[in-house]
């Protein structure tokens, strides 16, 4: 082998290098006071690193043996989930620094970085063997932390539902590859997976490959029906934790499943599983958007909210083309500043006063008039309503699909669009607390953390400036269209 491939995987030897300071600092850090550093560094330490990333250009080439690669398509993913990721350490800096969670405030940030790693993996990889390693790496460090406050009941119970998930959703993808072996003479290579789907003989186990491995996956994705775990997690878990789940896992796994169903099951997708496909994201939009409506926890809300939106993200998936992914990775960039705005103020509140209930919402505008307002933008970018970023990423992402005109296409964007109008009620339900409800407020004013203040400022700036600057959405652009041919559209 030739070890100086290792020095095309730029991002990855980046959040490598960082954890490796973060944990040798952690171990030899002995006292309470030096442990203090480690918050500022690690966040500081990573803000370079997403630069760098977001600086050094792609090699665009493909190593050990064609399994991995490193384009500008995959640069500008990891550095989209990279900056959601820098935000989530600036939501997370005061609970870190509680007196409950500060003993392991390293574990928090090496777990982290891990799962970020795999992340990287899976939108790189070109070899199933890769991918399952990336996914590993990505989905069972989040179990420790969804346990992170591990004296709380809620929190342990969540854990135990999303590492049993986890398993089972990984026992199925395995067995689908399994199946994709089969198919094709012995190799877990997109590319030579695809070659053995010949159009008009598609067998029964290419399809039955294809179904485990879209379960599979769908799990991760939080799609319909596979979602069930989702509210259940994200009320349990710590809300830093709920937020990192809710944007930058489903980013990259969608990214991961357009990248594998265009390459590897394209043919057999087209000819089997299409209408399927259409299936799911629409049961995963409206069902989203129902169960919403019902919710009083606001984590839990959120958590429909987010299945909701993992189908609008799928939708670029539908097309298969440059355009689609260029649509997916702009909706990933809105969307990770419009949720995690949401989840900087609902940290906030939590943190300040323990609550989470949708009704302790009520007149917060008295008390809080900045954080009501912040929470309105997420509210109406996460809807789509103008003139916020989350109404441009809609846009494009409708506009991608019928690009092909399909009549099928066509109705599945109409039911799309007839959805986002139930989702601006549910999403309206939080603002109308916030400044319509005449109860007098339940939680006092709060001043916030200067990390919490940041954070929750970055994410104002991005629903604002996002939809309305497109060097955004060239950004991605550009990005796609020079390895169009690599991703073979």
């Amino acid at each position: 082998m030739d070890y100086s491939q290792f020095g095309q995987m730029i991002p990855e030897l980046i959040v490598l290098g960082i954890f490796m300071i973060v944990l040798i600092f952690d171990v030899f850090s002995k006292d309470h006071a030096s442990k203090k550093f480690l918050t500022p560094l690690t966040t500081i330490l990573f803000g370079l690193g997403t630069l760098a990333i977001w600086l050094i250009p792609a090699s665009g080439q493909e190593i050990f043996g064609g399994m991995y690669v490193n384009t500008t398509a995959t640069n500008a993913l990891k550095s989209i989930l990279n900056i959601g990721v820098f935000i989530v350490f600036l939501q997370s800096a005061k609970w870190v620094e509680s007196d409950e969670v500060s003993i392991r405030r390293g574990e928090f940030y090496e777990l982290l970085l891990v799962t970020l790693f795999g992340m990287y993996l899976m939108v790189s990889a070109r070899h199933f063997l890769l991918f399952v390693i990336g996914l590993e790496a990505a989905s069972l460090p989040l179990a420790a932390l969804v346990a992170f406050n591990k004296k709380h009941y809620e929190s342990a119970e969540a854990a135990a539902k999303y590492i049993l998930t986890a398993v089972f959703s990984s026992g199925i993808l395995l067995m689908g590859l399994s199946f994709a072996y089969a198919c094709s003479t012995g190799s877990l290579y997109f590319s030579d997976i695809a070659k053995g789907f010949v159009s008009g003989n598609i067998s029964g186990l290419m399809i039955l490959a294809l179904a485990f491995v879209m379960a599979g996956i769908g799990f991760k994705l939080s799609l319909v029906p596979f979602h069930l775990w989702t509210a259940d997690v994200y009320q349990g878990a710590p809300t830093a934790i709920t937020s990192y789940l809710s944007v930058i896992s489903k980013g990259s796994a969608a990214v991961a499943f357009f990248i594998i169903f265009t390459q590897a099951f394209g043919q057999v997708w087209a000819e089997a599983w299409e209408w399927m496909l259409y299936a799911i994201i629409i049961a995963t939009i409206t069902i989203g958007n129902l169960f919403a409506i019902r919710q009083h926890n606001i984590k839990r809300f959120m958590a429909f909210s987010s299945i909701s939106q993992a189908g609008y993200i799928m939708l670029g998936a539908v097309v298969g083309t440059s355009l689609g992914l260029t649509a997916m990775l702009f909706y990933i960039a809105i969307y990770i500043v419009s949720n995690l705005g949401a989840f900087s103020v609902i940290a906030m509140i939590e943190n300040a006063t323990g609550k989470v209930e949708i009704d302790d919402y009520n007149g917060l505008h008295k008390t809080n008039p900045r954080l009501s307002f912040a929470m309105t933008l997420a509210m109406f970018s996460l809807a789509g309503i103008p003139p916020f970023a989350g109404f441009f990423s809609k846009i494009l992402m409708f506009t991608s699909v019928t690009a092909s005109n399909s009549t099928a296409l066509y109705i599945l964007v109409l039911i799309a669009l007839i959805n986002t109008i139930i989702s601006l009620y549910y999403y309206l339900l939080v603002v109308k607390a916030m400044w319509i409800s005449a109860e007098e407020p339940k939680i006092p004013n709060i001043k916030g953390h200067f990390a919490d203040r940041l954070a929750l400022g970055i994410c104002v700036a991005g629903i604002i400036f996002c939809g309305l600057v497109p060097q955004v959405y060239q950004y991605c652009y550009d990005a796609v269209q020079n390895v169009a041919c690599c991703i073979g559209l």
